[in-house]
């Protein structure tokens, strides 16, 4: 029969060219593109989330800084110390006094600088590299996809790479605690985060470049992006050139043009679609968000207040930094 012989000669020309050094070219496999219905829910999530805890800590700060003025007024005075005490009181009164002088957002921008430098470590243990992997590279193929989301946003391998990432989040930290208070700074940071990460997870999946990314760069360039809008005559400067001078804005405009250039060019340096995902959600937020997110946040606040203090309905400390007034200033 034809296609019975014609089956077979293939097959002995296939296995003559095998047996001959010569191999069968095979097609490569297909990779299914991952579906990001998911991530994008653990994205509203946790944006949500990350807003109402923030209402939340900042209610309960306020109701803290209460009880402590109440304490110290009635603290006993005069109290007879020993010498070791004393010098103990003396330390902490020192730490202390450096603590106060640094700004709100200073102080609030040093623990994350800690927890990050803390995942640095934790990259050098040879027996967690399967783990730092696993939990803090995003990777929309990876699957673990949701959880990577945030624990990238504090995670990087090269000390570098931290080093300059930290010093433009404490350099920038006094305007945007001064501008959004202290707790939705820390909400609008944990969110640009995962957005950030979100817009990357979409960008590789449109592309096929599926490749794992980390970096808190996405939730800085919130940030940065933030204070630029906010401020864009604000004039800036290179550490390394203190005589070159730009304004803010100008400096936004820059970024977001490298990394629009380097997302349609394909370059690998750094991840440009979060770069972007970032900057787009700290100009939004500055925008609208804020309008639509925290000043809404008062029924929260309200349904937490009667929980915790059933019998008092009247009083609602849930202003603070960055609660009311006309816009995101405080």
């Amino acid at each position: 029969r034809p296609d019975i012989k014609k089956k077979n000669a293939t097959q002995e020309t296939n296995t003559s060219a095998t047996e001959a050094g010569t191999p069968v070219p095979q097609p490569p496999p297909r990779v299914p593109r991952p579906t990001l219905f998911t991530p994008l829910m653990f994205t509203v999530g946790f944006t949500g989330c990350s807003f109402g805890a923030a209402a939340i800590l900042q209610y309960e700060s306020l109701k803290s800084r209460l009880q402590t003025a109440k304490d110290e007024e009635n603290s006993e005075k005069g109290m007879q110390l020993s010498s070791f005490q004393r010098q103990l009181i003396l330390l902490v009164s020192m730490v202390d006094d450096f603590w106060n002088s640094l700004t709100e957002g200073q102080k609030t921008v040093t623990g994350i600088i800690a927890l990050n430098a803390a995942v640095l470590c934790c990259w050098r243990i040879p027996s967690m590299q399967r783990s730092m992997l696993k939990y803090f590279t995003s990777n929309p193929a990876s699957k673990t996809r949701c959880l990577p989301m945030a624990l990238s946003s504090f995670s990087h391998y090269s000390i570098i790479h931290m080093v300059a990432n930290m010093y433009v989040l404490w350099i920038f930290s006094s305007g945007i605690v001064s501008l959004l208070g202290k707790e939705q700074f820390l909400a609008v940071y944990l969110s640009a985060g995962v957005v950030s990460t979100m817009v990357s997870y979409t960008c590789k999946a449109a592309t096929g470049r599926l490749y794992p990314s980390l970096g808190a760069s996405g939730a800085v360039m919130a940030v940065l992006a933030a204070i630029c809008s906010k401020m864009p005559e604000a004039k800036l400067g290179i550490i390394f050139l203190p005589m070159v001078t730009f304004t803010a804005g100008t400096a936004l405009k820059a970024l977001v043009a490298i990394d629009t250039a380097g997302l349609l060019l394909g370059w690998r340096l750094f991840d440009h679609a979060a770069h972007l995902g970032g900057a787009l959600f700290g100009v939004w937020y500055v925008a609208y968000g804020h309008k639509l997110i925290w000043r809404k946040r008062e029924p929260l606040v309200k349904l937490w207040h009667d929980i915790r203090s059933p019998g008092s309905r009247g009083s609602r400390p849930g202003r603070g930094p960055g609660g009311g007034g006309g816009g995101p200033t405080s």
